[in-house]
């Protein structure tokens, strides 16, 4: 992968990048996510500040244990995420407090682990990650990753379920309302709670024209 989409931490990218992703078919987390997660970065950081030294080595490693959505062990997936990485910069010879920074922030980015960021650095990650499960990029892995999994797009049956629990292993519209209508709320910088209104105002119009188009009004 070119490191140039990491400026301005070219450098650095280039010793990270060989441990930033396990071998995965999972096109929703792979280099070009770890470029999205970035650019978002750079713009809340051009707002919020951080190291961003620190940001990028989690950027670059928090998904460097590849744990697919279905398995039992995906809660735990930061964790061990977090792990690997700090042998990873260990090995480079971090100093121990930048490690635990980049290790929190990879453990308290993911919305299964329910690990609340305390530091500046791990909010920054937490919403420029989020904020690639929203809008139309949202709507993009999600249906991708239901076509990976084996999901229906929706219940044919009750697609909006008006009279049973949304599953959303079974049926790919029924994310919408397990997750991907709630994350906007959980935004941990002023930045991120801005970008995340936008990119969910697009959610909501895109749920508004599939509804249309399956004929519902």
């Amino acid at each position: 992968m070119a490191t140039d989409a990491f400026a301005p931490l070219q450098l650095l990218a280039a010793q990270l990048l060989p441990h930033a992703l396990e071998p995965s078919e999972d096109g929703a987390h792979d280099g070009s996510h770890l470029q999205r997660v970035w650019h978002n970065v750079r713009t809340l950081h051009a707002e919020e500040g951080g190291d961003l030294g620190v940001l990028l080595a989690a950027v670059l490693l928090h998904d460097c244990v590849a744990v697919e959505k279905n398995s039992p062990l995906r809660s735990q997936a930061s964790r061990l995420a977090a792990e690997k990485a700090s042998a990873v910069l260990s090995d480079m010879a971090w100093p121990s407090a930048k490690i635990s920074a980049v290790a929190h922030a990879i453990e308290a980015h993911s919305f299964s682990a329910n690990i609340t960021p305390t530091s500046l650095e791990a909010k920054v990650l937490q919403d420029a990650d989020r904020l690639d499960s929203l809008g139309m990029l949202g709507v993009a892995r999600t249906f991708y990753i239901a076509g990976r999994m084996g999901s229906a797009l929706y219940d044919p049956q009750d697609p909006e379920a008006t009279a049973r629990d949304y599953d959303d292993k079974r049926f790919c519209l029924d994310h919408f309302q397990t997750k991907l209508l709630h994350l906007a709320d959980g935004f941990q910088t002023i930045t991120g709670q801005r970008l995340a209104r936008v990119r969910h105002e697009r959610l909501k119009g895109f749920m508004v024209l599939f509804k249309e188009e399956i004929g519902i009004t």
